[in-house]
């Protein structure tokens, strides 16, 4: 390995390491610039980063001016990506580390706008696709710091090389020239009239002018300092930008309104006046016409910005054109419109107002240098211990040796050493056990030794080596500032070959405890391998440890007066019993590494270890000390594995009876030993209390009772109230009028009812298989109402998890088919077929449908069945062609009309072919909704969500055109009302249905059953062939069909009524005339609509 090979090493872990610890780049910024002048290839410099390919990723194909411009903005994204690092190496992180998005301004300006950025965030751990950005991955919950911060430092070094690289100070850029062809390496002078290539000033070219630099500088090395004298009118005084006023109070000064504004803020100077400098207009770009002219091409002969010229000259037929910097002379003085960090040397734009490299002000003081020529250090630089001269980190408060402060003062030196006694160190505080004239820790000279004697010119007393060559004469000082350094160097030396070890031995499983003890054992850890050390010997010296225990144990028990002061020397008392002493090796193991490798130091901890054990086992009841020697060996001197060794024995009877294939004996209540119920009862049912446990037992003890103990058990856990358990164990099934305890009842959430088990089942069982889905209700009170769809719904959704577990499976699966089918029924495509109880979907739109179960015909709009004549005709066409030229309808006469115009359910649109007359509560067999015939409003059996409904049991809303109230007119009046608005009606029957009986198809319950079955009563002259009941319903009809209005018929209490029941004002004024009450009442009765569902069939 070379020199710059170990030399790099060094200092990248020594970097790394400050930098995973504090999180800061001022920390390591000379490590940084050392690393960037280390003469090496890129590839073996950059062991993570793949610098040569982002290199050539983000400058091929470019020539010099391009490849400046990406040079420049590939140090911007380093820049950020340095930030990101130290972020995550950070004691004190962001809030939001885990994540980086893709829509921030910066991230895209900077990041995403050069090769290679991603694939850094992936090394930092942003490995997790996100679509705005890239996140750490969820099971990661901390940054590897580690990692982290050797990336990291990885990129602040290839910063810092190319940033030198645009400066032109690299000591080293002949390592670049295979990686950047189109970069230039040796400097050019200051006025070298080569195109400039800057990145900042192609931004804006119209708000600056440009800044010429030499052609492989995008930015100068070192912008020389302004001089002393007044700076020119047109560069302010401060910044060195354009000047826009120029103060008479500050001796002329210009200022550009930046640092105008600051400047002219201190109250001794906010009262100067300022006058604005007149600008003379600049000429503009020949091609745009915005930006000052900087180039002029004598082949073309234009006069160009620095944008339009890259452009227009970028095409390969004007590549060659000879053109002029017209503001090179510029390039000579400081840039008017950038400025150079004073910390950090970065040459940041005008407006910025920290450095984008360091984040430091703008007129930030510039960095503190060592005299002795050593380089820029930070503020957190190292530091020497005034008491013991270690050097600690700069970020530490404390001495990492003597734990003395920063600040703190050296010790007081102590009395001068007596011959033959100790004496203390005045530098390091060591007591030195023998009188030496140096401190045998530190090299340094006691208080009497013959450095005292020198000069009073020399401050501190020189040190001696320990080892001097004897030339006759006095030992020759030597300086203690090379001492301490060789001390130093010597001490680094040794912590690293032992944090080597240390790092080698956790990767065979060895702890640095057992390295440190293996060091320590094998003096000093020579050259030898601790952890082949601990392989080979350290076995043998346990065995050792262990004899050498056990013989002073036995010398301890021997009547030595000797011996027995030896045992009260070290602290141990003798043990009783006789025998040998058996110990193991892991108590040697475990003694040894608390004596830190002194092996009697071991043999002593061993002892009493094993003393303290052996009292412990005496305290816990074992008395037997061969018993206890022989557990704790075998156990390795664990307490609670000796303690289950000897319990072992103890248990056995116990282990064997627990483990007979013998069924375990049922728990008798009324057993003599109530304590031993109890504690069965706690251990196998998990009661929470003795008293629980008691209150069991004595229930099951009760007279005449046939509770069964689960069910008392189960009752006990939920209440410790007597009688409540009772009635918990006392709950009757209000189907079957059976006693159960309330935990084998099953309640629904649609009310408080609860069934046993068996009635549950039952009933859901028949419902499912014989009845309708609206049907499954609670066999006790029939709630819910199912009319409701909202609570239909959420009925439905608990009730399936209820039936899971009760029906069978052959059941369970029937009642979801028909709850697919009740949620098919709220299509709109959805028919029911007239022929058959079938529904389907139907996806056309044609009139003529088929059933795919029956394979009949029928009609979608109408549902009457297809007939050849409904071809190409409305509904209303055939309806009124089949009255004038089908000889089976004109002989149905009025009954056949009646049955055409029958009932239709609102809800699922199946239609019967009964008539309207009799019970007004219908009730669909399809979908079970209930429903008036007249009106096709809901029946309601509870209160209804009608505002100020007063009526809590079965009732409907109808409006006043309905056949509810007019079926109780007389013939004669719904005649009078059809004749007053003109409309006819039939009085005579056909001559085809000439009969006595009313031939009506109606919907009647006959044993229990609905069926459908003539009217059958008798009809009278003038009523068209019909029963009155009938004929009164075909003229409610016409008058539906009509939408004629009922109330101008009324009576003077009809109104009365009718504005009670619509909630009107109905009260008759003081002298209101009879007439005019009537007109009144019956305008506002006029003012309410008829019903809206009514059927009204033309």
């Amino acid at each position: 390995m070379s020199l710059e090979s170990v030399q790099m090493e060094e200092v990248r872990q020594r970097a790394q390491s400050l930098l995973s610890s504090l999180g800061s780049a001022q920390d390591v910024k000379a490590e940084v610039l050392t690393l960037a002048s280390i003469a090496l290839p890129v590839s073996e410099k950059y062991r993570h980063l793949t610098a040569d390919e982002m290199l050539k990723e983000n400058t091929a194909g470019c020539n010099s001016v391009e490849v400046s411009d990406s040079l420049s903005r590939l140090v911007k994204a380093l820049s950020i990506l340095e930030k990101y690092g130290c972020n995550l190496t950070s004691p004190t992180r962001p809030r939001y580390w885990r994540s980086v998005k893709h829509n921030n301004p910066v991230f895209r300006t900077t990041v995403d706008a050069i090769k290679g950025g991603r694939r850094v965030l992936f090394l930092y751990g942003y490995t997790n696709q996100q679509i705005d950005g890239l996140s750490f991955p969820d099971n990661i919950t901390e940054p590897d710091c580690d990692t982290v911060a050797a990336v990291t430092l990885e990129v602040m070094t290839l910063r810092t090389e190319v940033d030198m690289l645009l400066k032109g100070v690299h000591p080293h850029p002949e390592c670049f020239k295979d990686i950047i062809p189109g970069l230039t390496l040796q400097k050019q002078p200051a006025d070298d009239s080569n195109l400039p290539g800057d990145k900042g000033e192609g931004e804006k070219p119209h708000t600056s002018p440009p800044l010429v630099k030499p052609t492989p500088l995008p930015r100068q090395t070192q912008p020389p300092k302004p001089p002393p004298a007044p700076p020119a009118a047109r560069q302010c005084n401060l910044c060195g930008g354009a000047s826009t006023l120029v103060c008479p109070s500050c001796e002329e000064k210009p200022f550009c309104d930046a640092c105008d504004d600051l400047y002219h803020r201190h109250p001794s100077r906010a009262n100067h006046k300022r006058d604005k400098i007149q600008k003379t207009p600049q000429e503009t770009c020949s091609i745009c016409g915005i930006s000052s002219v900087h180039i002029q091409c004598s082949t073309c002969i234009q006069r160009l910005c620095l944008n339009c010229d890259r452009l227009f000259h970028s095409h390969p037929d004007r590549r060659g054109h000879s053109r002029t910097n017209l503001a090179a002379a510029a390039a000579s003085s400081p840039s008017a419109f950038t400025w150079e960090c004073a910390h950090c040397t970065t040459v940041n734009e005008t407006r910025a107002v920290l450095c984008t490299t360091c984040d430091r002000p703008r007129l930030a003081t510039p960095a503190i240098t060592i005299p002795d020529g050593s380089g820029p250090t930070s503020q957190n630089s190292e530091w020497q211990c005034k008491s013991c001269t270690v050097v600690n980190q700069g970020s530490s408060i404390l001495c990492e040796v003597c734990e003395r402060p920063r600040l703190a003062t050296r010790p007081p030196a102590p009395p001068a050493p007596e011959s033959g006694s100790k004496w203390t160190c005045q530098f390091c505080t060591f007591v030195n056990s023998k009188p030496s004239v140096v401190c045998e820790m530190c090299s340094l000279p006691s208080k009497d030794s013959p450095g005292v004697s020198l000069p009073q010119s020399l401050q501190q007393p020189p040190s001696f080596t320990k080892e001097q060559p004897d030339l006759g004469g006095k030992p020759r000082p030597k300086p203690r500032a090379a001492v301490d350094l060789r001390r130093q160097k010597t001490l680094r030396e040794d912590g690293l070959k032992l944090i080597q070890q240390i790092r080698e031995a956790e990767k065979r499983g060895v702890s640095p405890e057992e390295v440190y003890a293996a060091l320590s054992t094998c003096d000093g850890g020579g050259s030898g391998n601790p952890c082949d050390w601990l392989v080979s010997e350290l076995p043998h010296l346990l065995d050792e440890i262990c004899a050498m225990a056990a013989s002073v144990q036995l010398t301890c028990r021997a009547p030595s007066a000797g011996t027995q002061l030896l045992v009260e020397r070290d602290g141990s008392t003798p043990s009783g019993g006789g025998g040998g002493v058996k110990l193991s090796r892991a108590e040697a193991k475990l003694a040894w590494l608390a004596a830190g490798g002194d092996k009697e130091k071991a043999v002593r901890q061993l002892l009493r270890d094993r003393q303290v054990k052996m009292r412990e086992l005496h305290s816990l009841g074992f008395q037997d000390a061969a018993q206890c020697e022989e557990a704790l060996r075998q156990s390795g001197g664990d307490i609670k594995g000796a303690l289950s060794l000897l319990q072992r024995p103890l248990m056995e009877p116990f282990h064997q009876r627990i483990w007979l294939d013998q069924p375990e004996p049922p728990i008798n209540p009324k057993h003599p030993d109530k304590q031993r119920m109890c504690r069965r009862l706690l251990a196998l049912y998990d009661l929470p209390s003795w008293g629980r446990c008691e209150l069991a037992l004595s229930l099951l003890q009760e007279p005449d009772v046939n509770y069964s103990l689960e069910d008392v058990v189960q009752a006990v856990k939920e209440s410790h109230d007597r009688e409540f358990i009772r009635r918990l164990l006392n709950t009757e099934c209000p189907v079957c009028l059976s006693i159960f305890p309330r935990s084998k009842m099953q309640s629904l959430t649609s009310c408080q009812c609860s069934v046993c088990h068996e009635c549950f089942r039952q009933h859901f069982t028949i419902a499912v298989r014989d009845k309708h889905i609206r049907d499954m209700v609670c066999p006790a009170c029939c709630e819910p109402h199912i009319n409701d769809p909202e609570q239909l719904d959420s009925y439905f959704s608990t009730l399936d998890i209820q039936l899971r577990d009760c029906l069978e499976l052959e059941v369970y699966e029937l009642f979801h088919k028909k709850l697919t089918e009740h949620a098919l029924m709220k299509d709109p495509k959805f028919l029911w077929c007239c022929h058959c109880t079938s529904g389907f979907i139907n996806d056309g739109n044609q009139l003529k449908v088929t059933c795919p179960s029956c394979r009949k015909s029928f009609c979608a709009q109408c549902k009457k069945p297809w007939e050849p004549q409904h071809q190409d005709v409305s509904c209303e066409q055939f309806q009124l062609w089949k009255r004038e030229n089908d000889p089976e309808y004109q002989r149905q006469g009025l009954a056949g009309y009646l049955r055409d115009n029958g009932i239709t359910c609102p809800e699922c649109k199946f239609q019967y072919a009964l008539t309207k007359g009799g019970c007004m509560h219908f009730t669909c067999s399809q979908c079970r909704h209930q429903f008036c015939s007249g009106c096709n409003n809901p029946y309601y059996k509870t209160e209804c969500k009608v505002p100020q409904c007063k009526y809590p049991g079965l009732h409907a809303h109808h409006p006043r055109d309905c056949l509810f109230y007019l079926r109780d007119w007389d013939a004669d009046r719904l005649q009078a009302l059809l004749q007053r608005s003109g409309v006819a009606f039939n009085t005579d029957p056909s001559n085809e249905t000439q009969s006595d009986a009313c031939g009506v198809m109606e919907q009647k319950d006959e044993g229990g059953q609905q069926a459908d079955s003539p009217c059958g009563l008798q009809t009278q002259p003038g009523q068209a062939g019909l029963c009155m009941k009938h004929y009164r319903e075909y003229l409610v009809s016409l008058i539906n069909d009509n939408s004629l209005d009922p109330a101008v018929l009324y009576e003077t209490q009809e109104l009365v009524i009718a504005c009670q029941r619509y909630l009107m004002d109905w009260k008759k004024g003081d002298g209101e005339d009879e007439n005019a009450y009537s007109a009144r009442l019956l305008k506002k009765l006029m003012e309410v609509p008829l019903g809206e569902k009514v059927p009204r069939n033309k």
